[in-house]
């Protein structure tokens, strides 16, 4: 048998980074910068007011009081985006607005609060309207408090100073990176995009959510709960309606989606049934193989390490070409206006490598559709596929059927692989250390065993059983509670591995 580690290397061993593309910025929201970010001009880039009151010079309020007021007149408004500017002179003041240019002679910013606001009254608790009221832009106001120099002013980059480096390669952008890149003036940056991930369950069994069970039916979920999953890592997710029980149907549906793909994910059909159309399709001579027993010196039944640059078809993102038979697209954001460079599978990836990835060239790449079916030395999830499809390598998860056994298997090799496809670090789950309190009464020996769970405060309870089939409990857990290999139980409050969900 395989172990989870062996598995796991070997899937980040023959899959490397994308190409980085030039994109504009709302396109490149959940994409991986590659390169340093600097900015061309300050933040804020002049002197501006951080209040809604009145710009003046800090020795004309000195002492000011509720009982002793000061009083100025006022020479004008000046809004945010004011371009010609007042100076304000001894005695005088300008109304200002949050935002706006701090005028020449100012030194500090009065709260309108601090002031009459020009009614010759009490205490202001806002501005009039200019649209209402446009005396207030003239006339003279009552200072109730002194301003120091400096007072309530945003002084040219005290955020950013011209060249500072704002975000570094390998940031993930996300609304606020994308909002200070836009700060700077940056309309475009360079990025490894989002991995394009196709997501088909396979099973005659299967129909689709919202439609009656006849007799001996299931409803699809994998497809659901893998492409959701495969957009909360990161991806561009599409889900293909279920494919049958039969082989050449399925070698048909992969082969229509690998114009759009970076990386397929298959569940069920992995196993040692009669039906496993997963491994008849992609195994026998010239297709794949099954390797039962674990790896020697690193690699599976022959299968060299993938070279991280290998070449590959040129083929462009595929979205814009019409979704393929039987195909939903279900992440909602517009489609970036771009073509990657290599295309679908391993082509076009950098040969650079990255957190994840190899970072020197590996001997050349298997043939193409060899996938090797394995069993690993884990609970749920025992059986696994892993290999390259098409004429570009396509990397090809095939993962069991069984929902809790997809889903965990989607957290150990698939969430991994689509982070290094994104230039990221492949392990973006959490793990902590935690007391269980009520224990755990069995573990399969030789084997890693993962259970659900819920966290909360350094503890961990499980939830359901062992079983692969159980969902409640899946949904319910925020947590996979990690029972090693030589482990075959964990006495009532001992202390586990736990990787964090949420």
């Amino acid at each position: 048998m395989w172990s989870v580690d062996e598995h796991l290397a070997d899937i980040l061993r023959q899959v490397s980074p994308l190409e980085p593309l030039e994109l504009q910025l709302l396109d490149a929201q959940g994409c991986v910068l590659t390169e340093d970010v600097t900015a061309a001009v300050a933040l804020p880039p002049f002197d501006n007011s951080s209040m809604d009151g009145y710009a003046v010079r800090a020795e004309d309020v000195e002492g000011a009081s509720a009982e002793s007021p000061r009083t100025l007149t006022v020479i004008g408004d000046i809004a945010a985006g004011s371009g010609g500017l007042p100076t304000v002179g001894p005695g005088t003041a300008a109304r200002i607005m949050t935002g706006a240019p701090l005028p020449p002679g100012a030194d500090a910013v009065v709260p309108v609060e601090w002031t009459d606001g020009g009614t010759g009254g009490g205490p202001a608790t806002a501005m009039r309207a200019h649209s209402t009221a446009p005396e207030g832009a003239t006339g003279e106001v009552r200072v109730h408090r002194p301003a120091p120099a400096g007072s309530h002013v945003r002084r040219r980059g005290c955020d950013v100073a011209d060249g500072d480096t704002v975000l570094r390669s390998g940031t993930l952008l996300g609304p606020a990176q994308l909002g200070l890149a836009a700060a700077i003036g940056r309309g475009s940056v360079r990025v490894r995009p989002r991995p394009r991930v196709v997501v088909m369950s396979t099973g005659s069994e299967l129909v689709p959510p919202g439609t009656e069970l006849p007799p001996g039916r299931i409803h699809d979920s994998n497809s659901f709960a893998l492409t959701a999953a495969a957009r909360d890592a990161g991806a561009l997710a599409y889900r293909v309606t279920a494919v049958a029980d039969d082989a050449a149907s399925l070698r048909a549906a992969v082969e229509e989606q690998l114009i759009r793909a970076d990386l397929v994910v298959t569940s069920g059909g992995v196993s040692v049934g009669a039906y496993d159309v997963v491994k008849e399709a992609f195994s026998g001579p010239g297709r794949g193989a099954f390797s039962g027993e674990g790896p020697e010196g690193g690699a599976p039944s022959g299968e060299e390490p993938v070279a991280a640059g290998d070449p590959g078809g040129g083929r462009g993102d595929g979205r814009g070409d019409g979704a393929a038979t039987g195909v939903e697209e279900t992440d909602p954001g517009a489609e970036p206006s771009h073509t990657r460079p290599g295309g679908a599978g391993t082509a076009g990836r950098s040969a650079a490598g990255g957190s994840g990835s190899p970072a020197s060239a590996a001997p050349p790449p298997p043939p193409a559709d060899r996938v090797d079916f394995r069993r690993l030395a884990m609970q749920p999830g025992k059986p696994q596929g892993f290999g390259r499809v098409g004429p570009d390598g396509t990397p090809l998860l095939a993962l069991p059927g069984n929902p809790v056994s997809a889903f965990v298997s989607f957290e150990l090799f698939v969430r991994p692989a689509i982070r290094a496809l994104m230039g990221l670090p492949p392990q973006g789950r959490g793990t902590v250390r935690a007391v269980c309190p009520e224990g755990v009464t069995s573990s399969p020996a030789g084997k890693r065993q993962y259970l659900r769970g819920r966290f909360a405060d350094g503890r961990v309870t499980p939830l359901g059983g062992p079983g692969s089939h159980l969902m409640k409990a899946l949904a319910d857990a925020d947590a996979l509670i990690v029972v090693p290999e030589e482990a075959t139980s964990v006495p009532p409050g001992g202390e586990v591995d736990v990787i964090l969900l949420r």
